[in-house]
C-alpha cells in the first residue's frame, strides 16, 4: 500500500510522558520522531475511535480493523513491526541513544467507507515512568518502603542515562560544529587560491596584450 508519511516531532524525556492524538486517513502513515536514551524502556497505550454521523463525534470503533506498530532505531533498523487490535499497547527497550521513529497506520482500508477518518489518542511513556511499580510491589511482595527505595534506584539510574545521553549529544554536536568549521577553513583556503591564479592570469594577460599593442 501507497502510505503517506507525516511526520510530527518532539523530544520527549525521561523524566515525562507524551499524551495526544490525531487523525488518520486511508492512505496515511503516522510517524513520531522520540530522542531515547540507551537501555530504556519505553510503553505506548493507544485507543483508535471512528465518528459516528449518527452521534455526530468520535466512538470506540467496533469494527474488526488493526493498526500496524512499527518501531525503527538511529540506525534505521527495526526495532518493533507488529499489528495490534484497535485498542492496544506496546513496549519495546531502546538499545542505541538517539531519535527513534513510531510509526502508526492501519493494516486495512476496508472500514474507510464513505471517506471516515480516525482519530487515534496515543500515550508514550519512557523510562521510569513505563514501569507499573504497583505490578511489581505485588509480583515481588515489597512494603511501601521497599518499593520507594526502588523507585528512587529507578530514577537514579534513568538520571545517569539521561546525562550519559546528553553528553553523546554534546560530543556529536562538537563534532559536526568541527567538520563544519574545517570545511569553511578550506572553502576560504580555496577562494583565496582561485583569486590569486585569476589575478595572476589577469595581469599576465594584460602584459601580453599591452606587448601586442607595443603600449609598453
Amino acid at each position: 500500500m501507497n502510505l503517506h508519511v507525516a511526520f510530527l516531532t518532539f523530544s520527549v524525556f525521561i523524566t515525562a510522558s507524551s499524551a495526544l492524538y490525531f487523525h488518520i486517513g486511508e492512505t496515511e502513515k503516522k510517524c513520531f520522531i522520540e530522542e531515547i536514551p540507551d537501555e530504556t524502556m519505553v510503553v505506548g497505550n493507544y485507543k483508535v475511535e471512528v465518528f459516528d454521523r449518527n452521534v455526530n463525534d468520535y466512538v470506540p470503533t467496533v469494527y474488526g480493523l488493526g493498526m500496524h506498530v512499527e518501531i525503527r532505531d538511529p540506525e534505521d533498523k527495526v526495532v518493533l513491526s507488529r499489528v495490534y487490535a484497535a485498542e492496544g499497547r506496546f513496549t519495546f527497550t531502546s538499545h542505541l541513544a538517539g531519535e527513534h521513529i513510531v510509526c502508526l497506520y492501519s493494516n486495512s482500508t476496508a472500514w474507510f467507507s464513505g471517506g471516515q477518518q480516525l482519530r487515534v489518542h496515543l500515550d508514550i511513556q519512557v523510562g521510569e515512568h513505563a514501569v507499573d511499580y504497583q505490578q511489581i510491589q505485588t509480583k515481588e511482595k515489597l512494603t511501601e518502603l521497599q518499593l520507594r527505595v526502588r523507585q528512587l534506584l529507578d530514577q537514579v539510574e534513568q538520571i545517569t542515562k539521561e546525562q550519559n545521553y546528553q553528553r553523546y549529544r554534546e560530543e556529536r554536536f562538537r563534532q559536526t560544529s568541527e567538520s563544519t568549521n574545517q570545511r569553511v577553513l578550506w572553502w576560504s583556503i580555496a577562494q583565496t587560491v582561485i583569486l590569486l591564479i585569476t589575478g595572476f592570469w589577469q595581469m599576465k594577460h594584460l602584459k601580453s596584450f599591452f606587448e601586442a599593442k607595443k603600449l609598453v
